[in-house]
Order: C-alpha cells, then structure tokens, then sequence
C-alpha cells in the first residue's frame, strides 16, 4: 500500500476545513467527529503548521473558537482563516457599504464597516435569516443598484447537520444572481485568492501543503487549483457518488481526520 501513498510526502503545513472534518454541526451546538480533536493535538506535536480554513458564517472566529475548544480541539483565533474579515478586508479596499444578509452571529465582524446607504449586497449563510421578505429586500436593492455589487461568502450548495442536510448559502447566491442578472464575487473556498491568504498565513507554499476537507468542490477542487494537495474525508457531507465527481479527483480518500495523520505523520 506504500506505493500509494506519494501524496503524502514533504508536507510541511496542513489546511484543514472544520464542519464536516473537525465536527458536524448541529443544533445542539454540534458533535465532535470520533479522533479529530486527537488529531489536531497530533498535527501540532509533530511540528507541522496547522491552519482552519472555513467557509462558516454562522458565527464570529471568537464565538466559533470559543465553540471549538468547548469541544476539545486545541485552536486559537490566528488560527482560523474565515470569509468573514476577508470580506471586511475587500470592502474597505474598495470602498464599498453594505447591505448584509447574513446570520445575527456574524453581526458584530462587520461592527466597523460603514453599512449607511449600501451600495452592495453581501450574502452569508443566513440561516432562519433567509426569509422571503429578507432576500426579497436584498434583491430590490441590487436590481435597484446602477452596478449591482453581490459579495457572496461562499457558494456551497449544502452541508450537514446533526439532524440533516441545510441548504448552504450558494443556493440562495445563485437565486439573487438570477433575478438580477448579476455575477457573484465569492469570498471564501473555492476562491483562489482565500486559499491564498490561508496558505500565506500558513506560511507555507502550496505545493508543501494539504488540504483535506468533506465538500469535493469547494474543499478538494479548490485546493488544487491553487497547486495543493487535496484529500476527501468521508465524514460530513461525504457522498458515495462525490467518488465519481467529473471533474475533481482527490489526491486520495481517507476514512476520517485521524486516518488522514497518521498517514502524514508515518511519513515525515
């Protein structure tokens, strides 16, 4: 079986997507997924560079580390690479003020942005906030707009819960881009310039990282268009069929997290 396992060799730092991965999500706060928190205690006692990279909008980095190290995982904020500041990042540069349609969770990341008058709309993952009034008022103001601006902050079209599958934001970024004839700019995976600054953060380059996630397209796919290598666990919202995806094939499949190190750490 060693032969197979090329993918695993001169990694110096490891991306890891968190729900799905890590835990899966739920109301109940979510249920850590069996060895992960051992995992992570391993990645970081063998000197390997760890670093979250999510697409969670649900919630600050605080409260989200906050909810994390409740459940055992040994992670700080720095550690976490989110949409959220990215966003913030890119609406100062530009000069841009926002109309937000994102869950009560995520509010006070944006604290500081200039939200009078908005001249774009930014998408997050909503939730029990995705109304029919919500998103209707999101679209007046774009088709209203003489360049409608929609920031989406990430485009997944479902992830998993403890009690099921929830619609993810892409599927609501997809019906606002519909009706009003606009391109969404994504900020999160599988967003090159994300992976980018997760990987600078990281410091460490592409090609001495691995990316391993559940979502075949935002996790896999885009890692490895930035020149990473990219695994599929299945837990989260692993599928039977994502094996057979058409255009993204993983570098390799693993059971879980912790069968995913003990591959890496076996070949250090």
């Amino acid at each position: 079986a060693m032969a197979g396992w090329g993918w695993a060799r001169a990694v110096r730092g490891l991306l890891l997507d968190v729900s799905g991965v890590l835990y899966d999500s739920g109301a109940d706060g979510g249920v850590p997924i069996a060895g992960s928190a051992e995992a992570v205690r391993r990645i970081k006692a063998s000197g390997l560079k760890l670093q979250l990279c999510t697409n969670e909008t649900q919630a600050t980095r605080e409260d989200f580390v906050r909810k994390l190290r409740a459940m055992g995982f040994d992670i700080s904020v720095a550690e976490v690479t989110a949409p959220a500041p990215a966003a913030c990042r890119l609406l100062r540069e530009r000069g841009l003020r926002p109309h937000l349609l994102v869950h009560d969770g995520l509010l006070p990341e944006f604290a500081e942005i200039d939200k009078t008058n908005p001249n774009c709309v930014v998408l997050g993952d909503a939730a029990e906030n995705f109304t029919y009034a919500n998103l209707n008022e999101a679209f007046r103001l774009l088709i209203g707009m003489e360049k409608p601006v929609l920031i989406s902050l990430g485009k997944g079209r479902y992830y998993k819960e403890t009690d099921g599958l929830k619609l993810d934001v892409g599927a609501y970024m997809k019906a606002l881009e519909y009706a009003c004839d606009v391109q969404a700019e994504v900020v999160g995976k599988p967003a090159k310039r994300f992976f980018e600054s997760a990987l600078a953060e990281l410091g460490v380059p592409p090609e001495q990282a691995i990316m391993i996630g559940d979502d075949i397209v935002s996790d896999v796919g885009g890692a490895q268009q930035c020149g990473m290598r990219a695994l599929q666990v299945r837990t989260g919202k692993y599928r039977p069929s994502d094996e057979n995806h058409p255009e993204v094939k993983p570098d390799a499949y693993v059971n879980n997290l912790a069968e995913a190190v003990d591959i890496i750490l076996q070949h250090l």
